[in-house]
């Protein structure tokens, strides 16, 4: 089924990476190559490929270890019927990151969206994984239904070493300074009701905001490469939304 021509699927699946807090993980049984399927947690990496920590007692971290052909369905968690918001499956590899600057991304990423984990995430059981995604299929309604490959839904990072480096301050510093902008992205730019929204990530094409289980994405206007532009941009959508009120 093709898309009607107002449909941008890549936006919406980028959209669903980023806001996506929880997914199920289809596995194959080691051994049997039996398909098994769980609920876990989510987070995101800067180009949007999701994350997991997940425990080596668990079946699918066992399944995942022996082979890393995995599923993984997300979706927009809909109020009334679940099947009438959008969701994505993606067809992916999920590789454990055990050392190095990549394992440092993918914890801080994933404690940002996930704080509670803090208390289990140096477990020694315990491990990370960044899912690679190969394709997706996203449906989203009538005339809504593609596949489509990484790099119409991934976020390109290429040129934004400095804006990655920056990333953690500048998260800090918002939540720490400009709750209120952080707030007017939610309500006037997003239609989101008040609530203690903060912000727990940020990457060139937006930046991600959460209160309690709600998650939302902020897309910028404009690719976003460094600290400095990162800045003018937060304070061009702040005006917006006090422009809103």
């Amino acid at each position: 089924m093709q898309p009607t021509p107002d449909f941008d699927a890549g936006r919406l699946a980028r959209s669903l990476l980023r806001r996506s807090r929880q997914g199920a993980l289809a596995t194959l049984m080691a051994g049997s190559a039996d398909p098994y399927c769980s609920l876990v947690n989510v987070a995101s990496h800067p180009d949007g490929s999701p994350i997991l920590l997940i425990s080596r007692l668990a079946v699918h971290t066992k399944n995942n270890l022996a082979d890393p052909r995995v599923s993984l369905m997300l979706d927009e968690r809909a109020e009334g019927d679940p099947l009438a918001g959008g969701r994505i499956m993606l067809s992916c590899r999920a590789e454990e990151v055990a050392t190095g600057p990549d394992r440092e991304t993918l914890r801080r990423r994933y404690l940002n969206a996930h704080p509670s984990a803090e208390a289990f995430v140096n477990f020694k059981d315990f491990s990370l994984f960044q899912i690679r995604p190969s394709g997706t299929h996203l449906v989203a309604g009538f005339g809504r239904i593609v596949d489509l490959k990484p790099a119409q839904f991934l976020t390109e990072l290429s040129g934004a070493a400095g804006l990655l480096e920056a990333e953690q301050g500048a998260i800090e510093h918002m939540n720490a300074d400009h709750r209120e902008a952080t707030n007017l992205y939610a309500t006037r730019l997003l239609g989101a009701e008040p609530a203690d929204w903060r912000c727990t990530g940020c990457d060139p094409d937006g930046i991600d905001l959460q209160a309690g289980a709600t998650t939302l994405w902020l897309e910028f206007p404009q690719r976003v490469t460094g600290p400095g532009e990162l800045r003018q941009m937060l304070v061009r959508l702040a005006n917006e939304a006090r422009a809103k009120g």
